[in-house]
């Protein structure tokens, strides 16, 4: 069989192959989607201006488009060719056009060569053509211009295009191998095509053609030397229609001296030129005999000279050799699957026979019927729709331009987003325009425009643009209901949700708690400050149970945060001995934070003997009964702490709040214990350098003064607020301006009664005990006729290991934490453990059990 005929036969079945139908659709639709791509590109090229100004007004009617394919081809302009690569993006339609026909398996570009070349020209194109046109105009796009610029900025213009030459002539040297060593091969086989093409050209002679014609004669006896070509086939693997001719008489020929005599005889079969309707091979018959000794040179005559033969000795394969006689009979062929391996340890195991008698723990079981609170307990305010007033949009837009104007500074754009609040105006300045020149102007247009609070963003973050924020004559106030009602809230995934309110661009901002992961609040008094930590304690009363979520509030003014206290067996934490949870004296505040911290420590243990890593983690295996709660686990939930005025506290307990304060903002993240910190004096003072490092999450209301601007959020900009729940909040990225959803006190006060009136919990989620060195009164005299039932037992374990600790007693005898720790106060009081040390264990004073049980004996005397 010749190779035209196998690579027909294996070429058939792929031609013949019918493409799937989602490989047609999808392969079509890139097509489509480079060509729409293209089109785009090419009128937003020739209209770029205005298609640049109208990318972000897709909802607006009133706008008409100029590009062909309308506003989605102004945004699919504006997005690849102005803010990316400049022309560049040609290539990326390319790109999908190069999908498109490989999914339809036609291959008319080689992909990985394709792919690396477009590569080459997206990441070199905008570059160059940003030095080319020196930022100007659009062909380059933001990357472009962005590169070339910083490059121009450290090697200079002359270092700039010397790397763009470098880049460029190493690209043709890779792409080309010009290379001196190819280069002079290439030339040598172009002067030899050159002088043949000379000789064939010119007229013959007869010495020639003699010469010729004792070649051609020695090439003739050259081949009848050399042995004959035939196609050898296995007899195995001939059919029986298929006629395989006989050897006959082989005639000795002599062979040059050196090779080896070993006669070896095969069958041999004359392949003929193959007929277009069937593809199994035609065969002839061979009736002369040839010889297969290799000390001969075999002659096989030929009808047809253009047919070539090879010969080739048949040796047999070993796959179809035969056994011995009775072997295959006798030999037993066993299989066996083995067995699957169970990994999992007698824990692992324990768990699913758990899990599978008594499902998944379930922490809400308690308050089973608890109901979250509807959102018709918030007030409707009506429609919130914002109105706009083109007469005051284009009356201060001409302001905007006249001034600019006056002072030199041309626009060559300007667009309005209209938010709640504040009107965002971005503009474009005129080539050649220094942007510091246009932020020197803010008190000039704030005066211009008659309008308090002109904040300039230059430039904005991510845009090629300078914003001007100026306040709306007749904001639309943001309520607490329509944000809660809202599906972007209702449907979220976040673990603690927290809902501010609306952007400029009237969108709902939310953040979770859980990331930030503590959020500092700030802002002068009556500018919403209040408001916004009603609006966070809403959001996450509205989305968490009872089981998953705890308050430790802080008032020092006593009035704020009153109206939660009907909660108190629901949502809030306090110590053992509080009488109220909302806590309101300084010394109270100061046990509570270091309460926090033994809390805090005392998850971390839990948390390393569960090796977890966070609170979500340890919780997801208790609730899988993969932790023993008789080793002291349980459900751990979120605690939210919320001081409402840090500065007070600062003022009357110094370094005595600040620390606890500092060490759960750096630790507690893990743990699921968060801080809300808001106060009204931003100063350097209250906020110290310790405590703004671990609080990226910053809320700022209206302040009076630039400096305590930057001391909140370290720019300028909340001394510009207009208040009313005008705020900026930092992630540690950017600035952003919201509108405050404002929730008034009678809708507070009908959600915690609401939520008062269900059952609870017997009391409030008691935090640990705490006893400061200065006080005395929980551990007195040691009285034998009121010590605990486990005293003793709790002594024989606190001296046979040495360690005065109340959590190795919770885990020893099983109690829980109250318990333990009034059992270690018995301890204290009787001389066997030395007083609190902290975050370390006690001191043990006895030495051993023989010492303890004569000291228990004069103890019972």
């Amino acid at each position: 069989m010749d190779k035209k005929t196998q690579k027909k036969q294996t070429e058939m079945p792929e031609k013949g192959r019918i493409l799937s139908k989602p490989r047609i659709f999808f392969g079509l639709t890139l097509i489509l989607f480079s060509a729409v791509l293209a089109l785009s590109f090419i009128s937003y090229l020739m209209n770029w201006k205005a298609d640049q100004s109208q990318a972000g007004t897709m909802l607006d009617k009133t706008i008409k488009s100029s590009n062909i394919f309308g506003k989605v081809g102004d945004w699919l302009g504006n997005i690849f060719i102005f803010e990316s690569i400049g022309i560049a993006s040609f290539i990326i339609a390319f790109l999908f056009l190069v999908v498109g026909t490989l999914i339809l398996k036609k291959k008319i570009f080689k992909p990985w060569k394709t792919i690396g070349h477009s590569l080459f020209f997206i990441c070199w194109l905008p570059i160059f053509m940003g030095a080319l046109t020196k930022g100007q105009g659009v062909l380059g796009g933001v990357y472009g211009y962005q590169i070339m610029d910083y490059l121009n900025s450290i090697i200079g213009a002359v270092g700039l295009w010397t790397v763009l030459a470098a880049s460029i002539l190493l690209y043709f040297i890779l792409e080309f191998n010009l290379r001196p060593s190819s280069i002079k091969s290439k030339l040598n086989r172009i002067n030899e095509n050159t002088i043949g093409k000379v000789k064939s050209m010119m007229p013959d002679s007869n010495d020639d053609f003699e010469a010729d014609e004792e070649l051609k004669e020695e090439a003739e006896e050259a081949e009848e030397e050399s042995p004959s070509r035939v196609t050898v086939s296995e007899v195995s693997k001939a059919t029986p229609h298929t006629p395989v001719s006989t050897i006959k008489e082989p005639e000795p020929v002599s062979v040059p001296k050196g090779f080896p005599e070993v006669p070896v005889s095969a069958n041999i079969e004359t392949i003929s030129t193959p007929n277009h309707t069937s593809f199994e091979p035609e065969s002839r018959e061979v009736s002369q005999p040839v010889s297969l000794n290799l000390n001969t040179k075999p002659v096989v005559p030929v009808s047809n000279p253009e047919e070539a033969f090879d010969i080739r000795p048949s040796v047999p394969s070993p796959a179809v050799t035969p056994a011995p006689a009775g072997t295959q009979e006798n030999i037993k062929f066993n299989v066996e699957v083995a067995p699957v391996i169970d990994v999992l340890d007698d824990s692992e195991k324990q768990s699913q026979e758990l899990v599978e008698k008594h499902g998944l723990y379930d922490h809400k079981l308690d308050l089973a019927k608890f109901q979250m609170p509807p959102v018709e307990l918030l007030k409707d305010y009506g429609s919130e729709e914002i109105s706009i007033n083109k007469e005051e949009l284009e009356e201060n837009k001409n302001k905007i331009v006249g001034l600019l104007k006056n002072f030199n500074v041309g626009i060559a754009e300007i667009k309005a987003t209209i938010g709640p609040t504040v009107t965002l105006y971005e503009i474009v300045p005129e080539a050649g325009i220094r942007v510091a020149a246009i932020k020197k102007l803010q008190d000039d247009i704030a005066l211009n425009l008659s309008a308090l609070g002109i904040r300039i963003i230059a430039p904005m973050p991510g845009k090629g643009t300078i914003g001007i924020e100026v306040p709306r004559k007749n904001p639309t106030m943001v309520s607490m209901r329509s944000v809660i009602a809202s599906q972007k809230f209702q449907n979220t995934d976040m673990d603690l949700p927290v809902v501010f309110g609306k952007t400029i661009s009237n969108e709902i901002f939310m953040a979770d708690l859980s990331k930030m992961p503590h959020l500092l609040m700030a802002g002068a008094t009556g500018q919403g400050k209040s408001v916004g930590i009603n609006a966070i304690l809403t959001s996450l009363l509205y989305k968490k149970h009872p089981s998953e979520l705890k308050f430790v509030m802080v008032d020092p003014k006593k009035v704020e945060l009153s109206l939660y206290s009907k909660i108190e067996r629901h949502y809030l934490a306090k110590l053992p001995d509080a009488e109220e949870a909302i806590i309101t004296d300084t010394n109270k505040v100061i046990n509570t934070l270091n309460s926090l911290c033994i809390e805090m420590d005392t998850r971390y243990d839990l948390l390393k003997n569960a090796f977890c890593k966070n609170l979500k983690e340890y919780n997801k295996k208790f609730a899988e009964r993969k932790l023993n709660p008789e080793n002291g686990h349980r459900y751990l939930p979120y605690i939210v702490l919320v001081v409402d005025e840090f500065a007070d506290l600062i003022m009357t307990a110094g370094k005595e709040v600040e620390l606890p304060i500092a060490r759960l903002a750096q630790l507690a993240r893990a743990v699921g214990i968060h801080l809300i910190v808001a106060t009204q004096r931003p100063s350097v003072n209250v906020i110290t350098g310790m405590i703004k490092a671990n609080f990226p999450a910053r809320a700022a209301f209206r302040v009076i003064s630039s400096v305590d601007s930057r001391t909140i959020l370290d720019s300028p900009g909340a001394d510009q607020l207009i208040g009313k729940g005008d705020m900026l909040y930092f992630n540690g990225n950017e600035i952003l301006r919201l509108q405050c959803a404002f929730v008034d006190t009678p809708e507070v006060e009908r959600l915690a009664e609401f939520i008062g009136e269900q059952k609870g919990y017997s009391s409030a989620f008691l935090l640990p005990e705490y006893v400061s060195e200065d006080s005395t009164s929980t551990v007195g005299a040691f009285d034998p006729n009121e010590k605990d039932a486990l005293f003793e037992e709790a002594a024989r374990i606190i001296v046979s290991t040495q360690q005065g600790s109340t959590s190795m007693l919770q885990r020893q005898l099983k109690l829980g934490y109250n318990r333990a720790g009034r059992i270690m106060d018995q301890l204290e009081a009787s001389g066997i453990v030395g007083g609190f040390n902290g975050a370390k264990a006690r001191e043990v004073l006895i030495s051993d059990l023989h010492s303890l049980e004569q000291f228990l004996e004069d103890l019972r005397s």
